[in-house]
């Protein structure tokens, strides 16, 4: 059965863990690709909601990593951008209903799984830490660390690696603390850093009132755009969203949570995804998927049932309702150093999976992944460690 909604100060702090993920892609397709933040926003907290109501456990909602990254790095279009969602949609609502996950989650060893969530937390680790040193590349957009700080070195120490150390240590000392939850004191925190030594850029301007969505805001792709984002993001997020969003989180609900994900299957997991994408799209939102690394991540900071989906998710549509377009203010508030400690330890929780491993060569396979990962990316790695663990089981290579 699922398990009964709760809301305490501990949902709280985890239905905020997730942020450091969701927060620097949305930021960064809103400047660089002209989406619509009012819709993006929208949906990710009805995609929240509903999930979580369905699923009846903590449910995680990203931004599909490898359509973020690449639409951002090429500035693509906002409809080239809507038709990978609205394709990725229906890849995963066929996938989903035909039974065809259920082949592939059947045929997918354990130790391909675990190499996905451990270069997944191993991507998420690095990730915190450019962001704490102002290298990630949502700071290389704003040419600075911490636009939206005031100072950007207190002394001679960059002001974005003096709070990213404090929130770290504030993270490790409360880490399991029930009383005062770390999620909550280290975003608290950075809000607090935001208005007190922020520029304020965009507060100024914000007009509480009652902003409706728009449907289509950004008009409807043409058929150029499709082909565009089936061959430059579709393809490449495909076996990462299959091995990540389907397989490593069915894996790691059942590890949380037992009989209570009974409801997480591969068939419901793509169908999901393909609902939350039409209604992405049809709002001018971004992609959205979901992901073991977010689920670490609302684990790792206190969530322990659906009402942490509810929490975040009504926050978000709240915020938008209330703000429209000028949300993207309120969120530019928590410094990225901030943003990068939830990364980190989402990351770790994620990559210490794979303590359950035992065989060598198992994992073998899972290193190997690991190492497909950084150096090309992480679709590729699932694919070979794939065919790796096969040949190892057939006994036609050995380690």
């Amino acid at each position: 059965m699922p398990l009964p909604l709760t809301f305490n100060r501990m949902e709280f702090a985890g239905s905020l863990g997730d942020l450091g993920t969701v927060l620097p892609l949305a930021i960064g397709m809103i400047l660089v690709n002209g989406l619509d933040p009012s819709g993006l926003f929208l949906s990710v907290g009805l995609f929240y909601i509903f999930t979580g109501i369905y699923f009846g456990i903590t449910t995680p909602v990203e931004p599909m990593k490898v359509i973020g990254a690449y639409a951002i790095a090429t500035a693509m279009s906002p409809q080239q951008i809507m038709a990978s969602g609205i394709l990725m949609g229906a890849c995963l609502l066929v996938i989903g209903a035909t039974g065809a996950i259920a082949l592939i989650g059947k045929y997918t060893p354990k130790a391909a799984i675990r190499g996905v969530q451990l270069s997944t937390g191993i991507l998420l680790m690095t990730e915190g830490i450019r962001f704490m040193l102002g290298k990630a590349k949502l700071q290389a957009l704003h040419q600075m660390a911490e636009p939206y700080l005031a100072a950007q070195h207190v002394g001679p120490i960059p002001v974005g690696l003096l709070i990213g150390i404090v929130g770290a240590a504030l993270t490790l000392l409360l880490l399991d603390n029930k009383r005062t939850p770390a999620g909550l004191v280290v975003v608290g925190a950075g809000i607090l850093i935001g208005l007190l030594a922020g520029t304020g850029g965009g507060l100024g301007e914000m007009r509480p009132g009652l902003y409706l969505p728009r449907i289509l805001p950004l008009g409807f792709p043409e058929g150029p755009d499709f082909t565009v984002a089936l061959l430059a993001l579709v393809l490449p997020q495909m076996p990462m969203t299959i091995g990540n969003a389907v397989i490593a989180e069915m894996d790691l609900s059942i590890t949380y949570f037992g009989t209570a994900a009974r409801r997480v299957t591969g068939r419901a997991l793509c169908v999901s995804m393909a609902l939350g994408n039409f209604l992405s799209a049809l709002l001018g939102g971004m992609p959205l998927c979901h992901g073991a690394g977010g689920l670490a991540a609302h684990y790792r900071f206190g969530a322990r049932s659906a009402g942490s989906n509810l929490i975040i998710g009504a926050i978000f549509i709240l915020l938008t309702l209330a703000l429209g377009n000028r949300i993207l203010a309120l969120f530019n508030l928590i410094p990225l150093a901030i943003l990068g400690v939830l990364l980190l330890f989402a990351g770790s929780q994620l990559a210490l999976t794979v303590l359950d491993i035992r065989e060598r060569k198992e994992m073998f396979v899972v290193v190997t992944i690991l190492g497909i990962t950084l150096a090309s990316n992480l679709a590729a790695g699932f694919i070979v460690g794939i065919v790796l663990a096969y040949l190892l089981r057939s006994q036609k290579l050995t380690v």
